[in-house]
C-alpha cells in the first residue's frame, strides 16, 4: 500500500509542479512521472537540508511538490 501511496503523492505533486511551472511543463503523464521523481528527489534534498515537515498528508506533499519543481525546472532546462 505505501508503494501506491507514494505514486499518488508523487502524481499530486507532479500535477501541482505544473501548474506552478507554467511552460516548463511536459504535459500531464510527463508531470506526473516527474513528479514521481521528484518526490525522490525532494526527499533527499530535505534529508540533505535536515529539514522536516510533519504531517501525514502534507509533509510527504510539500516534499515532493518541492523535488518536482526543482526536477521540472532542470528537465526544463535540457527541453529547449
Amino acid at each position: 500500500m505505501s508503494f501506491l501511496y507514494f505514486i499518488l503523492i508523487g502524481g499530486i505533486a507532479g500535477w501541482l509542479a505544473g501548474q506552478i511551472m507554467k511552460g516548463k511543463g511536459f504535459g500531464l503523464l510527463g508531470n506526473i512521472i516527474l513528479g514521481v521523481i521528484g518526490a525522490i528527489v525532494g526527499g533527499w534534498l530535505f534529508g540533505m537540508l535536515k529539514i522536516s515537515v510533519g504531517g501525514e498528508l502534507t509533509g510527504p506533499l510539500l516534499t515532493s511538490l518541492a523535488g518536482a519543481v526543482v526536477v521540472l525546472f532542470v528537465a526544463g532546462l535540457f527541453k529547449k
